[in-house]
Formats: C-alpha cells, sequence, structure tokens
C-alpha cells in the first residue's frame, strides 16, 4: 500500500510547527526529527483551529 497523502498542507503544518515552537526541527532535520509529542500537539491545534473556524461560520450564518 502507497504513502498517505497528508490532509494538512505543508504551509499550515509549518506555521503550527513555528506557532508550538520546534520548527527549527522541522528545518534542520524534516518532519522525521519532530517528537511525537510535538505532532500530537500540531494535530491538537489544527483540530482547535478548525472548531474556531465552524463555530465562526456557524455564528455567522455561512
Amino acid at each position: 500500500m502507497g504513502r498517505r497523502r497528508g490532509i494538512m498542507s505543508e504551509r499550515f503544518k509549518e506555521e503550527l510547527a513555528k506557532d508550538l515552537g520546534f520548527y527549527d526541527v522541522v528545518q534542520e532535520e524534516g518532519w522525521g526529527g519532530i517528537k511525537a509529542r510535538d505532532a500530537g500537539n500540531m494535530v491538537k491545534r489544527a483540530i482547535e483551529l478548525a472548531e474556531e473556524h465552524l463555530a465562526s461560520e456557524k455564528q455567522s450564518g455561512n
């Protein structure tokens, strides 16, 4: 089975890594160099942002 295609864009992942403070590791070692905890925090933050976006759309009636 081939590799799954990522759902998050590379740019979005980079922004999350910058916000969470481990972008330097990504630059030096690539995504494989980050800790599992950092990857989990990145997914958690992406979910939080998606939920906030959906809530704001619901409030605005879109």
